[in-house]
């Protein structure tokens, strides 16, 4: 039995991206919801934040449901 090296090291060097990745943008999205709270009792807009919050959120979800695509698929 012989182990493609290469193979291993690049399904490694991916999953530890994508999950560094995730926790990333799951930690932005956090952040932004927190600023929008502080904002907010500053009595500012936190508009701005709460959106990019969400985007951060979406965009995670997006990843997740495409890395099940293609494990389904």
């Amino acid at each position: 039995m012989k182990i493609d090296w290469a193979a291993l090291g690049s399904v490694f060097g991916v999953s530890l991206v994508v999950t560094v990745g995730l926790v990333a943008l799951f930690t932005l999205g956090i952040m932004g919801l927190s600023r929008q709270e502080r904002v907010t009792a500053e009595g500012g807009s936190a508009a701005l934040a709460v959106t990019g919050a969400y985007a951060c959120f979406a965009a995670c979800a997006a990843a997740v449901a495409y890395g099940i695509s293609l494990i389904v698929v």
